[in-house]
């Protein structure tokens, strides 16, 4: 036999625990009621794995604890001790802890293995809801021993308190612990909650990155500068999603002439041609077919203007025509929607501080487009004046739109 603790251990509340368990944290938590569901014996709870919650008769205060580990069972002390019971316990971490109510503890040095333990208690009805000073007479002691055996139902050995009688009592009277079943389910029906709280954070998060409203999934998986129309302008960003391709297109040729037009573009050569191209679907011709060419010409032919621009998010003295270039070649991309977007973003580049007047423009010439601002939840509504401009689309045939 090893004495593995003999001292006083504070209680409070009539509650000192053994833990056994690798991670506290881990697994149910080990409150009065699971650590005695399914048990016909109070006093020492063992429901829970590599918790034992043991219950004492004063309420407050220090009691003897004597815990010992034996080899084998052994015998019964009968005479000693008023209430006595037992049950089985695995101690699955190396450090199995002696611990007081609010967290203070100690190590017992208790090997990793399964244990019968049997609990001996004296004195409870004396010391019942008592609150007991160091310097005052004890009134209620605890012996607590361990023995290796395979794990049994738990029992009472001796009943004689009427403090013991109660706790018994509370343990037989537990509902009966769940089922394998019914903890699967209730495992998957969290598991559901927590996936659902997930997906409505993320639908949140969503809704508020893109103004209020979710995109489309064509929407959602567009590259470019879709983030700063959606800075700019959520609402119109969502309409031209819903124009379609054939609004798509013609918009990005629009707001390639609409960029070249204010930064004074559209009468260079080389640009002209492009945007004639551009409005007749064919690929474009050299320079513009070389993106480093292309851009040492815009900054060395002396055709081109040198014009600054304070940018829609405030940042002042950037080249207008620097912005203004990539509305023409971004207008050709191959998807119509990121042709849109991205040619739009650079025309409202271009134009600067009256990029507001630039998307009532769009609006206006693309009626399919006039949406109001989107409230967070409901349809889009129109706007009265959108239908005082129809929109004109290109075909590969026509003539380049000629801008008032």
């Amino acid at each position: 036999m090893r004495t593995l603790f003999n001292g006083e251990l504070s209680v409070a509340y009539g509650q000192m625990y053994i833990d056994g368990r690798t991670d506290p944290d881990e697994g149910p938590e080990a409150g009065l009621h699971a650590c005695f569901v399914g048990q016909r014996a109070g006093l020492c709870g063992a429901a829970v794995p590599g918790h034992l919650f043991l219950l004492t008769g004063m309420h407050t205060g220090s009691v003897p604890l004597t815990v010992e580990l034996h080899e084998t069972e052994p015998s019964l002390d009968l005479d000693g001790w008023e209430d006595i019971v037992e049950t089985s316990f695995r101690a699955a971490s190396d450090d199995t802890q002696l611990v007081e109510w609010g967290g203070g503890g100690s190590s017992l040095g208790l090997p990793p293995g399964t244990y019968r333990v049997r609990y001996h208690c004296r004195g409870m009805n004396e010391a019942h809801d008592a609150v007991r000073s160091d310097d005052e007479p004890v009134l209620d002691e605890y012996l607590l021993r361990f023995w290796p055996a395979p794990p049994e139902r738990d029992r009472i050995v001796k009943e004689t308190s009427s403090s013991a009688a109660y706790w018994h009592r509370f343990a037989s009277e537990l509902p009966p612990p769940p089922t394998p079943e019914e903890l699967a389910e209730a495992r998957r029906l969290t598991r559901e909650k927590e996936e659902q709280e997930a997906r409505e954070l993320r639908e949140r998060v969503e809704r508020k990155e893109w103004g209020g409203r979710l995109p489309s999934d064509r929407l959602r998986n567009i590259a470019g500068n879709v983030a700063g129309m959606v800075e700019l302008d959520a609402a119109l960003v969502h309409a031209i999603d819903e124009a379609g391709p054939g609004v798509q297109r013609a918009m990005a040729r629009w707001a390639a002439h609409r960029s070249c037009d204010v930064a004074e573009l559209s009468g260079v050569d080389w640009i002209a041609r492009g945007l004639a191209e551009l409005d007749r679907g064919l690929p474009f011709s050299p320079p513009l077919d070389d993106t480093e060419r292309t851009w040492d010409l815009l900054f060395s032919d002396p055709q081109v203007p040198d014009t600054a621009v304070t940018l829609p998010d405030g940042t002042p003295n950037a080249s207008q025509q620097a912005m203004a270039l990539p509305a023409l070649t971004d207008a050709a991309a191959s998807d119509p929607l990121q042709a849109a977007l991205d040619a739009l973003y650079a025309a409202a580049a271009a134009h600067g501080t009256g990029w507001r007047d630039l998307f009532v423009e769009a609006r206006s010439a693309f009626p399919e487009t006039a949406h109001a601002p989107l409230p967070p939840e409901g349809r889009p509504r129109r706007h009265a004046a959108a239908t005082v401009v129809a929109h004109l689309e290109w075909r590969p045939d026509e003539e380049p739109r000629q801008e008032s």
